[in-house]
């Protein structure tokens, strides 16, 4: 199980997320305890909510695709990085409405990740961009300032979460938190109203709020080894959700 990509509805008061090995989309209204899930053909790593009720924007392994939540119908925006041995990751959407994401590289059998994955943006008018930031093996902690005018991102095995000016352009980046220092691995993260980011660290068992200056600001221990992203949510937008995977634990780890 990899649950990820964890999305707060404020519309359908429900949070959203996926199990990207399965390849499972999942819905929970926490006020009314109901749970529903749909069953994608391929691996599903993010998405963003559409402005059209009902419909989700998907990021699956290898290509973007449209989902109407009522009868699961799908359909294909583009492919992406066709041909590299890659697979959408972590995405987001930012203040003008257009989706963010990333890439991770999938080796054969157990080889090591290398940075072949980039950073692309979808646009209003369905035009896919790289975006100009450094190649990454992993990419993580997509999230955008309260004003827009920061993105947040990492290459996770790099232990660095970046920032740069983001709008039309993206301007030049930056390290934001440099954890080098610690075992695990900086994952997803969101971006509170007073511009605090909450990092998932995985192998470490937490998320970690930073103000906007980088400094750290608390720590939440979360029981789980594995926290993959934080969202807030509920009706005051006031209680952190987060998700985790089991990936690689044996049952000693998981008790």
């Amino acid at each position: 199980m990899l649950g990820e990509g964890i999305v707060w509805c404020d519309r359908a008061q429900a949070l959203y997320w996926t199990d990207i090995q399965a390849g499972t989309l999942w819905r929970h209204a926490p006020a009314s305890g109901e749970t529903q899930h749909w069953v994608l053909p391929e691996r599903l790593a993010s998405f963003a909510l559409c402005e059209a009720d009902g419909w989700l924007l998907l990021a699956l392994a290898s290509r973007l695709a449209f989902f109407r939540l009522a009868d699961g119908a799908l359909h294909t925006v583009c492919e992406v990085e066709s041909g590299l041995p890659t697979r959408c990751n972590d995405g987001a959407c930012d203040r003008q409405g257009r989706f963010v994401f990333g890439t991770l590289h999938e080796p054969a059998g157990r080889g090591p990740k290398q940075a072949i994955g980039g950073f692309w943006r979808l646009d209003a008018d369905l035009s896919l961009q790289r975006l100009p930031l450094e190649s990454v093996a992993i990419s993580n902690s997509l999230a955008f300032s309260p004003d827009g005018g920061t993105l947040y991102y990492c290459d996770s095995p790099t232990r660095i979460i970046r920032c740069c000016e983001y709008g039309d352009t993206v301007g030049p980046s930056r390290n934001f938190v440099d954890l080098r220092g610690i075992s695990g691995e900086p994952d997803g993260s969101c971006v509170d109203a007073d511009g605090g980011l909450w990092n998932a660290q995985w192998g470490m068992g937490r998320v970690v709020r930073y103000h906007p200056d980088g400094r750290e600001d608390r720590v939440i221990p979360v029981p789980a080894r594995q926290p993959t992203r934080p969202a807030l949510g509920g009706a005051a937008l006031d209680t952190l959700y987060v998700t985790s995977a089991r990936d690689g634990l044996d049952e000693v780890a998981l008790a």
